[in-house]
């Protein structure tokens, strides 16, 4: 059986963007040209599904992802009283 790709129609912190991922391949090479794309450092952002932090070694299938799902790049904060 071949394996399909996942169609994410968001994956921005400025504009939409649609990519392509394999079902069974980890997050990290995405996020990575993600940053790189943007100029920025991948320890300055947060990748979010449904809410929920996604990691590096995660995979769409790990997530629950399917055709059609946003992920949503966040910039990462720091403190707060």
């Amino acid at each position: 059986m071949l394996e399909q790709n996942i169609q994410i129609l968001k994956l921005s912190l400025r504009m939409e963007r649609k990519c392509f991922l394999k079902q069974k391949k980890r997050h990290k090479k995405l996020m990575d040209a993600y940053c790189s794309r943007q100029n920025i450092n991948i320890q300055n952002v947060r990748f979010l599904f449904d809410g929920e932090r996604i990691l590096e070694t995660q995979t769409p299938v790990d997530i629950g992802m399917k055709t059609g799902d946003e992920i949503d790049v966040v910039i990462k904060q720091v403190g707060g009283d």
